[in-house]
């Protein structure tokens, strides 16, 4: 049995290009499924966001349209409940990532705004990734990422075979004309290896120990292969 760290956003709103700020938070179905996996798989899993703040769910992940129906979304919302992590999160500040066998970050728009640019977010990547122990990354969640960027412009993800929620999901989200940057280019200009799939479809890539998914269809599969590596 494993321990296994999520690093979850603690902001419940992004700021877009015009200073107006968007209601956003995790993406329900990112955070359960892969939780649900785990744990079904007989590992422990323990939640931490920045400052330990109770993390928000991003209502339009609860939204029968983007569930295939009223019913899975209501399934996500029950599940969400059962989690008693989330009530009450560790502070990611007082987490020493060697206590655990791997870390996986859930996405939503909320990382764009917090965790791009948290430093201890920072050393939990950079030190994992060291480790060799299995990192999972999805969706927007890659924006943590950029928060390794050293004074130089480099950091321990460039030359990495990874992906993310691209600038096609983001238009056709609605979302890139009002954006202040797009995802897949920062990752691009940090010197990731960013491989696209298909838009909305699940997408898997896996570069030694780093382990990323492009959207939440990809997050079920991201969470199987990280359980392959656990075995």
């Amino acid at each position: 049995m494993s321990n296994i760290l999520f690093v979850v956003t603690g902001s419940d709103h992004w700021t877009l290009k015009d200073g107006t700020k968007h209601p956003t938070g995790y993406w329900a179905e990112e955070l359960v499924v892969p939780f649900r996996t785990f744990t079904d798989a007989g590992h422990d899993v323990s939640i931490a966001t920045p400052g330990g703040v109770q993390p928000a769910v991003d209502a339009g992940s609860l939204a029968a349209e983007a569930n295939g129906g009223q019913e899975r979304a209501d399934e996500l919302e029950a599940e969400i409940g059962r989690i008693a992590q989330l009530a009450e999160p560790l502070r990611l500040e007082d987490v020493d990532p060697d206590d655990y066998h791997a870390v996986f970050y859930p996405g939503g728009h909320g990382p764009m705004e917090d965790l791009s640019s948290d430093e201890t977010s920072a050393r939990v990547l950079t030190s994992t990734l060291a480790s060799g122990k299995p990192l999972g990354v999805v969706c927007h969640a890659p924006a943590a990422l950029l928060a390794t960027e050293d004074a130089e412009g480099g950091s321990p993800f460039a030359g990495y075979a990874l992906t993310g929620f691209t600038n096609t999901e983001e238009s056709q989200a609605g979302l890139a004309d009002v954006a202040p940057w797009l995802l897949q280019d920062r990752l691009v200009a940090l010197g990731a290896d960013f491989q696209e799939g298909e838009a909305w479809a699940p997408h898997v890539v896996t570069d030694r120990n780093l382990h990323t998914g492009q959207n939440p269809a990809s997050s079920g599969p991201l969470a199987e292969r990280m359980l392959e590596t656990l075995r």
